[in-house]
């Protein structure tokens, strides 16, 4: 067996040699089971170990995949698991699960949903352009054309999708007025818009300029960078992946030797950028997007508590009583500090954090195959939400805000919004077409 997660590798793909991975890294987890709580994969794991009375060799190639297929890749293992790389046994769970996921012959339906999924920037092009009737089309779940979209391409047909938006956010940002400074600059910044914020939520990203400006950060815009490349990454199309990674890191490198940082309101896409173009391009430029990378809060949080910048603290606008946010796993895993909730404390708020999996993790839960299973993963974050009976819910992911949307019916906000509207900042008028 290879212990070996460079998809270059020559036995990457072997069957037997992963069977034989598998059966190794499956006894340490079941010696270990610190990773319990984390995600099925584990209980499922260890419970069909225990029936075979520790006999990890006797679990079956099927029952071995039923652990691959309930990983969602939320990376909290690489939190909470003590035999990480550069450890001896160099156990990293979520690439097994990926190299597992990729060597698994595909069906023609995991390949559609995955194209479906993954070209996020050709779907978004098209649909931003028919806003009124893409959203009208896939906006309500459940409905005929949701239906037929689950049958055809794999998308649940319950699953809460974020509408589209006419007016894209790079359209916003270079039609916007020249911009002017609320203090002397503290920084420069290239704004990674990623999909959900271009196509799809504009106004996040219309906030966190303003905010950013607000405090003395110039913006500019990453333009011609697109999707982050997860749904291929997750989904084991490396080749995809890297084609995707490359061209990014070609354009936003250009950004960091024009000494900008990079940063992202979406904590999946920053965690790509941070962990994963490094660690599959190899590349002295994806190193250095890598380190110059930072999460929309994490970045403000620097300036607090920098030696010569400061934040901005005079908040005259709206800041309710009490908060809810929702921690994402990316953005956990990014080993940050729960900055955005530090950030809106600074308001005045009490913030109650609930740490619970929304049971999304990139594209996992959008597939109809793991509907049920991810609305299962998603309960205690619903009890947790219901239980902190807050004024308003607050989450960075937007994908894991829509499956909150389903399990509890409140619309949460981006932590940046938050903030916006506790500086007194007003939104930009609403879309007709959203």
């Amino acid at each position: 067996m290879t212990t070996s997660y460079d998809p270059s590798h020559p036995a990457y793909y072997d069957e037997k040699d992963l069977r034989g991975e598998l059966e190794r890294v499956y006894d340490l987890c079941h010696g270990c089971r610190l990773c319990l709580s984390l995600c099925p994969s584990f209980p499922t794991m260890f419970n069909l170990i225990d029936a075979r009375d520790g006999d990890v060799a006797a679990m079956t190639p099927a029952e071995q995949d039923q652990v691959v297929d309930e990983c969602y890749q939320c990376k909290l293992c690489y939190v909470k698991c003590p035999y990480i790389p550069p450890h001896e046994w160099e156990l990293d769970f979520p690439r097994l699960m990926l190299r597992a996921a990729a060597a698994r012959p595909k069906t023609l339906k995991d390949r559609i949903t995955t194209q479906a999924l993954a070209r996020t920037d050709q779907t978004g092009k098209l649909a931003s352009a028919v806003a009124p009737l893409a959203n009208k089309a896939l906006g309500q779940p459940g409905s005929p054309a949701r239906r037929l979209m689950d049958r055809l391409v794999g998308i649940a047909s319950e699953r809460i999708l974020p509408p589209y938006a006419r007016v894209r956010f790079s359209t916003w940002f270079k039609k916007r007025p020249t911009p002017r400074l609320g203090r002397s600059e503290q920084g420069r910044v290239a704004v990674f818009p990623t999909c959900l914020v271009e196509y799809q939520n504009p106004a996040i990203g219309q906030d966190l300029v303003k905010v950013y400006e607000r405090n003395g950060v110039s913006c500019s815009l990453a333009e011609g960078a697109g999707c982050c490349g997860a749904p291929w990454l997750h989904s084991g199309e490396f080749d995809a992946f890297k084609k995707q990674a490359a061209k990014n890191v070609a354009r936003l490198a250009e950004e960091v030797r024009a000494g900008r940082d990079i940063v992202v309101a979406q904590p999946t896409c920053g965690y790509v950028l941070k962990r994963d173009y490094p660690e599959y391009l190899k590349t002295p430029e994806a190193e250095l997007v890598g380190s110059h990378t930072y999460d929309a809060a994490e970045y403000l949080w620097r300036l607090h508590k920098g030696e010569s910048t400061s934040l901005d603290t005079d908040f005259n606008g709206e800041v309710p009583a009490t908060t809810a946010y929702h921690v994402p796993c990316h953005l956990q895993a990014q080993n940050i500090g729960l900055r955005s909730r530090d950030l809106m404390k600074l308001t005045g708020t009490k913030v109650t954090a609930v740490q619970k999996c929304s049971g999304i993790d990139g594209t996992w839960g959008l597939r109809s195959e793991n509907f049920e299973l991810s609305r299962r993963v998603a309960q205690p974050l619903k009890d947790g939400l219901e239980k902190a009976a807050a004024e308003v819910v607050t989450g960075d992911c937007q994908l894991a805000n829509g499956a909150i949307v389903l399990e509890t019916g409140v619309v949460p906000v981006h932590p940046l919004q938050f903030m916006a509207r506790a500086y007194g900042i007003t939104p930009e008028p609403g879309e007709e077409s959203r």
